[in-house]
């Protein structure tokens, strides 16, 4: 049976863009920046998949996260294990309504499976950006980009 962490992170477009008519329009180059935020990584070779889909996340992966092969697997390996822990434990038990729009989906991610580099790269990441966007904090290590 095929193992596939599936992560779906859903900001709506009407929070997004809102729909007031008195607001400010929006330059070309920030619509574009949130249009696209769709990430898709998946490995049809190890049957793993990782889709984030989260308004600004494309855009600070591209601007803010460090470069792909800075940080080891190992290191990557290493915070995602506890974030994805905490995460899950409030994904199944929210403690208010915040908790509940945020946390919508568990995250299927086994400690000692290798998901390579790629789907550990950007779990790291959007994990990193959840919790500096949110003002969250899922323990242990400090989100740094």
């Amino acid at each position: 049976m095929k193992n596939i962490i599936y992560s779906f992170f859903i900001v709506t477009a009407a929070i997004i863009f809102g729909c007031n008519p008195t607001s400010k329009p929006v330059a070309e180059n920030q619509v574009s920046q949130k249009a696209n935020d769709t990430v898709r990584i998946a490995n049809d070779e190890m049957e793993y998949e990782i889709i984030i889909i989260d308004g600004g996340f494309n855009y600070w992966l591209n601007s803010t996260a460090k470069p792909r092969g800075f940080y080891p697997q190992s290191h990557l390996e290493a915070r995602n294990v506890p974030w994805v822990t905490e995460w899950n434990n409030r994904s199944r038990s929210p403690k208010n309504n915040q908790e509940r729009d945020l946390f919508l989906m568990q995250i299927d991610y086994q400690n000692g499976t290798d998901y390579g580099y790629e789907v550990n790269y950007l779990l790291y990441n959007y994990l990193v950006y959840f919790q500096m966007k949110n003002n969250i904090r899922l323990g242990g290590f400090v989100p740094r980009p």
